[in-house]
């Protein structure tokens, strides 16, 4: 019988979830429930100075944004829940300090007392002389009895893997086929810091080996410490878990994706007015892709077409146009309700105030804007001009107000307003309205649309009108009509 899947996302939580981690947390997610396995969350914070709990709250908060609970982890300011606790890594190092013990105990590890300034001069000769800067193993062969009081003296010692006989070491990846590790890519490398704290290559393997994982996917840039890995799963006499490693994300101009791109955190793209199914989809298709070439798939069918056979070891380009249109889609798919129930607090957050909010009015607004905008920040700005109060005279209408014909414009778009009829125009009938007062006016081109435009939405360029105009009543056309007329 075949083991159970399990998976693990291990963020260090030194900053904001951004781009490339979302997309390992998703490739997790999606091969977990695929496979019917568990997906565990795993907080990395051994990193004391960068690590901060902030942080830590903040990337579950994205991950539940982006739709991802774990299966077993901490809580969102909790203690965690699961039966292989604690999460953190933080909370683990009496755990690492017992597996520490146990290779000191088999010969495979002793104390290192050589001093930073020791070390850095080391690794700077080895470098001129040509050589790998590898540590030199001048501690090794210090006696257990010697090292024990040096250490109840008061020294401060490192704890370093021995490694005995250097081979060369094969890695099966799931993404990127057969690795080869030649022999003496790596000396004798630190396990435990002289301040207690344990190191990534080491606590990664014992948390991974005690929490039971199967499949470790995880970036193209840890496949550099999956040597030091493999040695110490075999220094213990572990079963390995399968590794898959996922090609690097590029930005526009083919260099690692980062802030000088734009965004690059799942926290910038939120506030931006992304939405959390259109980055899920995009990114899905950064490195893999479905079996029947669709690019819009919702995270339900992901999770039926996910396989690793299809995850691609080629660097992926991170194109935002892309992203935009997808996100375009996701939210001209969605029903008005929705839509408006997403953007309303965003409305109300900008200052915005609709009297008119009724079903209907939402239901016209959405299906007559949302062609206009690709993010709900950008509805937020569609909206602005028909928000109670919105209207204000741009400077670029001063040029419109001293042509001859303006006044006179502005003047019989209030007549057409008050004549009787529905609180609301149609579009037929602004179409009918513009047509007469080009007729009577004998005014045509930019003279009669800029006025026209200025008198309801204060500025000669922009908004396509016949939008707004409906969605506008009579009385809210008449008040700025009147305070352009003013000017004119």
């Amino acid at each position: 019988m075949n083991k159970q899947v399990r998976v693990r996302f291990a963020p260090s939580p030194t900053g904001y979830l951004h781009v490339g981690g979302a997309r390992s947390v998703l490739f997790n997610f999606l091969f977990a429930k695929h496979c019917d396995g568990k997906f565990i969350l795993r907080i990395e914070d051994t990193d004391t100075v960068r690590s901060t709990r902030e942080f830590e709250e903040m990337q579950k908060q994205d991950m539940l944004w982006l739709g991802f609970r774990w299966d077993e982890g901490p809580e969102l300011d909790g203690q965690g829940h699961g039966d292989f606790g604690p999460y953190r890594q933080s909370e683990r190092r009496e755990i690492y300090r017992t597996h520490v013990d146990r290779l000191l105990d088999m010969g495979l590890a002793y104390f290192c007392f050589c001093t930073d300034e020791e070390l850095a001069q080391k690794k700077e000769a080895a470098m001129k002389a040509g050589r790998p800067p590898q540590y030199d193993g001048k501690c090794r062969h210090i006696p257990p009895a010697e090292a024990k009081m040096r250490l109840q003296a008061g020294e401060k010692a490192a704890t370093r893997f021995w490694i005995k006989s250097q081979k060369k070491y094969i890695l099966r990846d799931l993404v990127r086929g057969e690795v080869e590790f030649q022999e003496g890519m790596v000396g004798d490398f630190v396990i435990l810091r002289s301040d207690g704290m344990p190191v990534y290559n080491f606590c990664c393997v014992v948390d991974d080996h005690l929490m039971e994982i199967t499949h470790v996917l995880r970036a193209e840039e840890h496949l550099s410490n999956t040597v030091r890995q493999l040695m110490i799963y075999e220094a213990f006499g572990w079963e390995i878990p399968e590794f898959g490693h996922m090609s690097v994300v590029l930005g526009p101009d083919k260099q690692k994706l980062s802030k000088r791109h734009g965004a690059t955190s799942v926290n910038d793209y939120r506030l931006q007015g992304y939405l959390p199914e259109a980055i899920n989809n995009y990114i899905a298709l950064l490195g893999w892709s479905s079996p029947d070439g669709r690019e819009i798939i919702p995270l339900n069918e992901m999770i039926k077409l996910f396989t690793l056979d299809r995850v691609n070891s080629s660097p992926a380009v991170f194109d935002f146009v892309k992203l935009k249109w997808m996100n375009s889609v996701y939210l001209r798919s969605m029903s008005h309700q929705v839509l408006w129930h997403q953007l309303e607090p965003l409305l109300k957050a900008d200052g915005q105030n609709f009297s008119d909010l009724t079903p209907e009015w939402i239901d016209h607004a959405v299906g007559s804007l949302k062609t206009s905008f690709e993010t709900l920040t950008e509805g937020v700005a569609a909206f602005k001009p028909l928000s109670d109060g919105a209207f204000e005279l741009s400077p670029e209408a001063e040029e419109v107000f001293k042509w001859p014909t303006t006044k006179s414009v502005i003047e019989e778009w209030i007549n057409s307003l008050k004549a009787p009829g529905n609180p609301f125009l149609s579009e037929a009938e602004f179409g009918v309205i513009q047509k007469q007062i080009q007729t009577d006016r004998s005014v045509k081109g930019k003279e009669f649309f800029q006025a026209l435009r200025v008198a309801i939405v204060g500025k000669p360029h922009g908004t396509e009108l016949k939008s707004l105009v409906t969605l506008l009543t009579r009385k809210k056309l008449i008040a700025r009509a009147e305070k352009a007329l003013a000017k004119a």
